[in-house]
């Protein structure tokens, strides 16, 4: 099993910037890919970010303002959103996956442990 806890989520004004971290606990060695997603208010959960181990992957709207990154030894993934939009607003999720997976890595059919969420809201 794994345990996720998100954290630095806030207020913050648009343009500002933000640091979300998720720490990780129980078989960290086993987690070959961590992810955020995020989710607004009456809408689906979608994909933000995602990396291996050194390599991450962006949604295309966050993509050139959002950098996903990881610190093996804190086993703590982080998510540092700079130029943030109103339609940033949402409740940001970590997820962690162990192991292979047939399910794409942007889908969250891809993870199988998920955090409680950070809520991050940006005003106009």
């Amino acid at each position: 099993q794994v345990q996720l806890v998100e954290s630095g989520g806030g207020l913050v004004q648009a343009g500002g910037s933000l640091r979300l971290s998720c720490a990780a606990s129980g078989r960290t060695r086993e987690m070959v890919l961590m992810g955020w997603f995020r989710q607004a208010p009456g809408k689906e959960r979608e994909f933000v970010a995602a990396i291996n181990w050194s390599i991450g992957n962006y949604a295309d709207s966050v993509k050139g303002r959002f950098t996903i990154s990881r610190d093996n030894a804190k086993n703590t993934v982080y998510l540092q959103m700079n130029s943030l939009k109103p339609e940033d607003t949402a409740v940001y999720y970590c997820a962690a996956r162990l192991g292979f997976s047939g399910s794409s890595y942007r889908t969250s059919g891809g993870y199988g442990y998920w955090g409680r969420g950070t809520q991050v809201t940006v005003s106009s």
